[in-house]
């Protein structure tokens, strides 16, 4: 994320809040490093999402800023997994009677969690199943896949461990786009991926596509749109691209001005494609479920939406995932250059005691209150009131009262979605990636400005 001060509608993707740039090394914490097994001693632990991270690809692609390294050289994904058992063995223990530990959600990420052979893959499920405990035929399970990776074995793997949904980024059918976005494809390659994700039986088909790439224009982005409504995915992600520090393209000065948000063309440009696509999947017999989630009208989802991580209880594993508890938002060390990640999976695979959090950021009471109603006004069915006042006791127009009142006069809120009902207006969910950073905490936006992107 790329936290901008810019006025316009693409100040930053609000995937999560607060964001890893604001998480520091909690041993400068008067606290100190908390042990996990105190963290989570007053946890409700009935209904944990589980989270495996895996920092691989076999190409990064120019809009690119996850963590993850390219390729995995002398038995690297071996030592990875080796790290990622010794963890989760700690993180087990850690939870504490194994009678009150429950999951209710899976996901693999990264990076490509398919960059790992089938065999590798496998193991990983063995992680999630044998040493943490999750039931993996009776969850939800997602899986993120590239069209190079997606192979016959692979996904014969995951359909038969359980995998409920799987997300392909395609980002755009047209060669010349996908070569603009650095990311080297061919379309008959992408279809072909495509047919073996559909044949090996995964009940929901969700791919990734983007808008805003240099030289895109209204009639070629309806091509992608097109292409991938063949395959009648039950979920579509439309993605608008940003160039962020570090990345490929940010190296290549694309979209010049756009590293500071100050690109009105640009900016208009994306808005444009962005309520294109939105009325053709509409058109087409898709639900809008958030600014950039898409479900196929009578399609029953097979994983949480955008929203799920606002809950509390979320155990991620590997060095580029996100732990939550109430209290604490944890992980390892956040980077975007190439050697510095190198770095941290390097230390990851060598460290032998995982019993301590290591990186992250204390959540008070104003920064939940921020979170829930951040992570449920981003969605399109909005947010109640009563859901809020039931957790936190308090209004959300009493609590941020400025935040709302702005969004009010620039017609962002649904005046017509009845008492109760905070929902956002189709041109609230256009300017969601405005909208979010604006409910953001000074002491948030402070420790984000002060990060040192690396």
């Amino acid at each position: 994320m790329t936290f901008t001060n810019s006025t316009g509608p693409y100040r930053s993707y609000v995937y999560a809040y607060p964001h890893k740039t604001a998480y520091r090394p909690l041993a400068g914490h008067p606290a100190g490093r908390p042990l996990l097994r105190e963290l989570w001693a007053a946890e409700p632990k009935d209904a944990l999402s589980l989270y495996l991270h895996i920092p691989f690809c076999e190409i990064r692609c120019g809009f690119c800023n996850l963590f993850t390294r390219i390729g995995a050289p002398d038995e690297l994904t071996t030592r990875y997994l080796d790290a990622l058992d010794r963890q989760a063995t700690a993180v087990r223990d850690a939870l504490g009677d194994e009678e009150q530990v429950r999951f209710a959600a899976a996901a693999f990420g990264g990076g490509t969690p398919t960059f790992l052979t089938a065999g590798e893959l496998e193991r990983l499920c063995d992680i999630a199943e044998k040493r943490m405990g999750a039931d993996l035929r009776s969850v939800p399970l997602s899986v993120e896949t590239s069209p190079a990776t997606a192979t016959a074995d692979r996904l014969a793997v995951l359909a038969d461990r359980g995998t409920t949904r799987i997300s392909i980024g395609v980002q755009s059918f047209v060669d010349a786009e996908a070569r603009a976005a650095v990311r080297p494809q061919h379309r008959s390659d992408v279809e072909a991926a495509l047919g073996r994700i559909r044949d090996a039986g995964i009940p929901v088909l969700n791919i990734d596509l983007i808008y805003g790439i240099e030289g895109q224009t209204e009639e070629s982005w309806r091509t992608s749109l097109d292409a991938a409504l063949a395959w009648r995915p039950e979920e579509l992600y439309l993605y608008p691209l940003y160039v962020r520090a570090l990345t490929g393209l940010g190296r290549q000065g694309a979209a010049a001005g756009a590293a500071d948000g100050a690109d009105p063309a640009w900016d208009e440009q994306r808005l444009r494609l962005y309520r294109a696509g939105r009325d053709h999947l509409l058109a087409h017999g898709y639900e809008q479920v958030s600014m950039r989630m898409f479900r196929r009208t009578g399609a029953h989802p097979a994983g949480p939406d955008d929203y799920a991580c606002q809950t509390d209880g979320m155990i991620g594993l590997g060095c580029g995932a996100r732990s939550y508890t109430s209290s604490l938002h944890y992980s390892f060390d956040y980077a975007v250059e190439m050697r510095e990640i190198r770095g941290i999976i390097d230390g990851f695979t060598a460290t032998e005691d995982f019993s301590r959090a290591e990186v992250g950021r204390y959540v008070d009471g104003d920064e939940a209150r921020r979170r829930h109603l951040l992570q449920s006004l981003l969605q399109a069915e909005g947010m109640h009131h009563d859901g809020y006042r039931e957790r936190f006791g308090t209004d959300p127009f009493g609590d941020f009262p400025g935040e709302l009142g702005a969004f009010e006069e620039r017609g962002w809120l649904d005046g017509a979605a009845g008492p109760g009902l905070l929902r956002l207006s189709p041109e609230g969910l256009a300017h969601s990636d405005a909208l979010g950073p604006e409910l953001f905490s000074p002491a948030v936006r402070a420790a984000m400005a002060a990060y040192e992107v690396k």
